[in-house]
Parts: structure tokens; sequence; C-alpha cells
């Protein structure tokens, strides 16, 4: 099984690294048969190949089973004619990687703003209000005069059926209920069409299903998290919710996710690049490692393989185990270990089963 890593740019090729060594654990214990390989991506491969995403790395991506992606500092990325290509964005749609899932959970041993929270939020990833994603060609914004500017919304029903699905999924193996999130008040057309979707898809599901605006779901995530099992919304409602119950429930920099479409699927922390820790080894890998170990279960689910999902819930055993150690901790968090001392950890006890 291959898979192909993309360290990114700023924090990405330290925190990737720690991903890395864990997995590298995973597979001696498990025996998975991995084969990772890192291909060129981002600025260092602007400077060397005049692409942060290069074809040859393409090819790559199209062979391996999934993708490791570090975080990207696209904010400083030259336009895409000038090299400058988003992996993300090129991956999640060119992948049709129409499923971002991110959960958010209470971890032991880390300050959270609330007292219980274990939910994920499954965000539709290939549509909605995202302009470089929901044009077949050119962007969704576009300017008719210099004093107006126009944006353009996509929800089909193939994108919505397939997030819907996947939500439904997941809430049959967690406690059965599924939160619809939308804005249908105001957009009543486009966000309509998306929740009657989802209903009509759980009703192939034996499931308890409600609804909230997004607006109020903001302020439900602080006021009673616990009460939310599964979520489902639209591209860029999930983007930002996720956020919220990300730093909910400790910070960012424990955030996850697993972009997933029918063939292929790729791991990528929530957050940012952080250029300004850069280098220093002192930036937080769990996110990036609970991420490769979602691409492990994602895949292990995908080809009936329980060696992969073993894997991946010691993956996560571990870092509950890392993180509830005293001296176990990044600085974020408080403690004052590197970033490659938190990633050996974890590999460590990854290895021993602890």
């Amino acid at each position: 099984m291959k898979i192909l890593v993309l360290e990114g740019d700023g924090i990405g090729p330290d925190i990737v690294a720690a991903a890395v060594e864990v997995v590298k654990a995973a597979d001696r214990r498990f025996n998975l048969g991995l084969e990772l390989e890192v291909a060129d991506s981002g600025l260092s491969s602007l400077e060397k190949n005049g692409s942060t995403l290069p074809e040859e790395t393409w090819g790559k991506i199209l062979a391996a089973d999934g993708v490791i992606l570090g975080p990207c500092h696209t904010a400083i990325y030259p336009a895409p004619e000038e090299g400058g290509i988003n992996p993300s964005a090129r991956l999640r749609t060119g992948l049709d990687l129409y499923a971002n899932i991110r959960p958010s959970k209470i971890r032991p041993g880390v300050a959270a703003h609330v007292k219980e929270m274990d939910l994920i939020i499954a965000r539709e990833n290939t549509e909605g209000f995202y302009a470089d994603r929901n044009m077949h060609q050119g962007s969704g914004e576009f300017m008719p005069t210099e004093d107006m500017v126009l944006a353009i919304r996509k929800i089909t029903r193939r994108g919505s059926e397939q997030i819907a699905r996947q939500a439904c999924e997941l809430a049959t193996k967690r406690r059965g209920l599924l939160s619809i999130v939308h804005k249908a008040n105001v957009m009543k057309v486009s966000d309509g069409f998306f929740v009657d979707i989802c209903k009509e898809v759980a009703d192939d599901y034996k499931l308890e299903v409600d609804e909230y605006l997004v607006d109020a779901m903001a302020a439900l995530l602080v006021r009673k998290p616990d009460y939310f099992d599964v979520i489902v919304t639209t591209n860029m409602f999930g983007d930002i919710i996720s956020d919220l119950a990300a730093e909910l429930s400790g910070g960012l920099g424990l955030g996850p996710s697993v972009n997933a479409g029918d063939k292929y699927a790729m791991a990528q922390a929530a957050h940012g690049s952080a250029p300004d820790i850069a280098g220093q080894n002192i930036a937080n890998p769990t996110a990036m490692i609970l991420s490769a170990g979602m691409l492990l279960d994602t895949l292990g689910s995908r080809l009936s393989r329980p060696e992969l999902l073993e894997a991946a819930k010691q993956i996560d055993e571990a870092i509950d185990a890392q993180l509830n150690e005293k001296n176990g901790r990044t600085p974020d968090l408080g403690g004052h270990i590197g970033t490659d001392a938190f990633g050996a950890g974890v590999a460590e006890k990854v290895r021993g089963g602890t």
C-alpha cells in the first residue's frame, strides 16, 4: 500500500515528520505493508520545479492509495499560471474528495473551554461558496464593475447526497444523532435544497435527525457541545464551525481531518502552516498525527482490513496517553518538549501498545 507524503510549508515538514514516524511505528507493529514516499510540493517545489504541485507529483498522487498533506502557506503563493497551485484545493477537486471529516473531542491532560465534547463535523468539500472549486473553468467570484463583486454558490444533488450519506454512516457507528446545519431561512433555495436532500438520505437510516441555523449552531457548540454527535453541513459553514469546535476542545493544534472520496483519501491537519514558528521544533504535531491515523482508518474501512483499523485506534490511544503525561506536551499546551520528542513519544507508545 502506497502512501504519498507532501510536506507542505512552514511547520509542515516538522509535523509531517512526526506523523510519518508514528505511521512507520504502526506499520511495523501491525505489519501493514506500507510504502511511504515523499514527493515535491509547496514553496520548496516552487523554487526547484517552478510549481508548488508539479505534474510528476500529481502522477504519484494518482498512483498512491493515500496522501498525507502538510499545511501550505498558500497566502504567499504566486498565481496558478505562475506555478502557485493550492495543493489542498487541487487534491480535493481533482480527486473528488467530497467529504471533509473533522472530529473534535476532549483530550486528557489538555485544558479545554468546555467540559464535554465528542463530535464529528462532516463538511461537504468540493462546492458551496468556495470560489476556487465551484466552477468548471474560471473563478466563482467575478467583478462586473469596479464597484461590484458577485460570487456564485454551487449546491448539487450529487454533492449533497454524498456528504449526507457519509455523515449518516458515521452516525450509525456512534450515538445515532445527525444534526443538519444550514441557513435556509435566508438562502431558501440553495440551503433548502441541501437540507431536503440530507433528510431524504437520512430516511434510509435509523437515526434521530434535527437541524439548526448555522448562527444558532455556533452558539450551541459553546452552550451544550456534549449534545451533538455528527453534524453535516456545506463547505464554508463546515470550515467555520469545525474551527470553533476545535478551539473549544483545546485548540486547532488538536484538530485532525481526513478528506475522502470513493477512490482516494488524504490526511490533512485542520490548522495552517504557522511560518513564524517553522523550524523551531516547537509546533504541536497532534493534529497531523491524528489525521494520519484517520487516513489509516478510512483505508481500513474501504479495504476491509482490520489491521489498519486497529492501527488507527492505537494511534488515537497513544496520542491520549502522550497528552496525559505531565511532561508529554508541546509548549502551546503548557509543556516543554519539542515536535520531534512528541512524535517519538507517540511512536514508542504505538510500538509498545501502551
